[in-house]
């Protein structure tokens, strides 16, 4: 951050004599209230996973063509056209969050997204109702990146503004463990309905089941966020609006945030694509390649709280440091040995090893963003450099892997793609500020 930004941002001081309104909001910090707050993000990623898992069913259903290559571009393709209504979503209900409070906004980004999975549950397939149904799904689509853009921003500054004095990123790590949780539910879903359906049950109606059961989380979501505690109080309001603001005064730390989350945005994104990957690169059997997920999942749950410790005891920067690079070592040897032994116990220890320094890395760096922005602009410098940057890396990385892999013959481009990705965020990582004590109540 350069002087001038720092002069002009009043909260961003070391602690010491400071009073933290975190610390007093101790009492609201019980798992409900946790709950309430990572519902939203965990929801997300339990639709990311669904559809990713059932990207080739969908293909087929939805978008069918002359060759199953095509039909699987074009159904991840779709899914990443959700990426882009998620910068709109983010200025709005990013902004909405910093000028009303987190509360109505996490509302209504959750009663967004339950509409749009309803939509893909529901639509019938292409052989039905022709056209309209790729037009739905795209819509689909398109209305949970609007809320999805508004969402992390408010439930991580929440978080982060509710937390105990010593520990925002124990507790801001939750929205990277609910991550892992709902991977870990959607694959325990996957491997269930594949062991327990036959072929053309699952082709039928089978896949549509775990995206209903996801629509029943809202009512229980809308229910607990009521309840939540307002944050918002006690801020400087921004003089000039919210996005102005923003981008008069925060472009450094909003550029760096970006490149951030570009950057862990693709390695998440090629987690989650190993269920394909293994399917089509390594031609592996679909119970088999779904356990890279139930793994991916487990792992993440687990080790996103870890990481959050230690960025809490280390500082935000070193521990990122330090867990990005070892996962940029470990990625080629990794993907080499599981394309030299394309074995069960090979794929799961591959993803687990390289899920756990890719989660420490997210956990603490969901982190760093929003507390390198004072709470008047926080909901909205989080949410949209979150969803620029995940525009760019959500949208494309499943796309471009299937057609490089596709196109080149050499599944190995998977591994040199995360690799490339880690040095742009280790750049972002070096130069950002370190606020591990830094006072975020302004």
């Amino acid at each position: 951050m350069s002087p001038d930004t720092a002069a002009a941002t009043p909260g961003l001081r070391a602690t010491g004599s400071s009073q933290l309104a975190s610390a007093t909001a101790t009492p609201a910090l019980s798992m409900r209230v946790v709950l309430a707050a990572i519902i939203g993000n965990a929801l997300e990623f339990y639709d990311f996973s669904i559809y990713s898992y059932f990207a080739v069913i969908i293909s087929r259903q939805f978008f069918p063509a002359a060759t199953p290559t095509a039909s699987l571009l074009m159904a991840l393709a779709t899914f990443g056209v959700g990426f882009f209504s998620r910068p709109l979503g983010s200025i709005v209900l990013g902004s909405y969050a910093d000028r009303v409070g987190r509360k109505p906004a996490l509302i209504m980004t959750l009663a967004l997204m339950a509409l749009g999975m309803a939509i893909l549950a529901l639509t019938p397939p292409y052989a039905v109702i022709g056209v309209a149904a790729p037009i739905l799904i795209v819509a689909a689509r398109i209305i949970q990146g609007f809320a999805l853009g508004g969402e992390v921003g408010p439930s991580t500054a929440f978080l982060l503004e509710a937390a105990p004095r010593g520990k925002r990123a124990q507790y801001a790590s939750w929205q990277r463990a609910s991550q892992g949780a709902s991977t870990l539910l959607a694959g325990i879903l996957g491997v269930s309905l594949a062991q327990l359906l036959p072929g053309g049950a699952m082709e039928e109606w089978g896949w549509r089941v775990p995206f209903l059961l996801g629509t029943l989380i809202f009512p229980v979501g809308i229910y607990i966020r009521r309840e939540l505690p307002e944050t918002l109080a006690g801020r400087k309001p921004a003089e000039n609006g919210v996005l102005m603001t923003l981008l008069a005064h925060y472009k450094r730390p909003l550029a760096l945030a970006m490149l951030l989350t570009l950057s862990t945005g693709v390695s998440t994104y090629v987690g989650n694509y190993m269920t394909t990957y293994a399917l089509t690169a390594l031609h592996m059997p679909a119970g088999l390649s779904l356990g890279a997920t139930l793994v991916l999942g487990l792992v993440v749950l687990l080790i996103a709280p870890v990481g959050g410790r230690l960025g809490d005891r280390f500082g935000r920067k070193p521990v990122m440091i330090w867990s990005r690079l070892t996962y940029m070592v470990v990625a080629y040897p990794a993907f080499l040995l599981l394309n030299r032994y394309p074995y069960g116990p090979v794929l799961l220890g591959m993803t687990a090893v390289l899920a756990f320094f890719d989660t420490i890395s997210i956990a603490v760096g969901l982190v760093l963003i929003p507390e390198s922005f004072p709470k008047a602009v926080r909901s909205a410098g989080m949410s949209i450099a979150y969803a620029f940057a995940l525009m760019i890396s959500g949208s494309t990385t499943q796309l471009m892997l299937a057609w490089i892999i596709a196109r080149t013959g050499n599944p190995m481009s998977a591994a040199w793609f995360v690799i490339l990705a880690g040095f742009v965020g280790l750049v972002a990582m070096t130069l950002s500020r370190e606020t591990r004590d830094i006072d975020i109540d302004d």
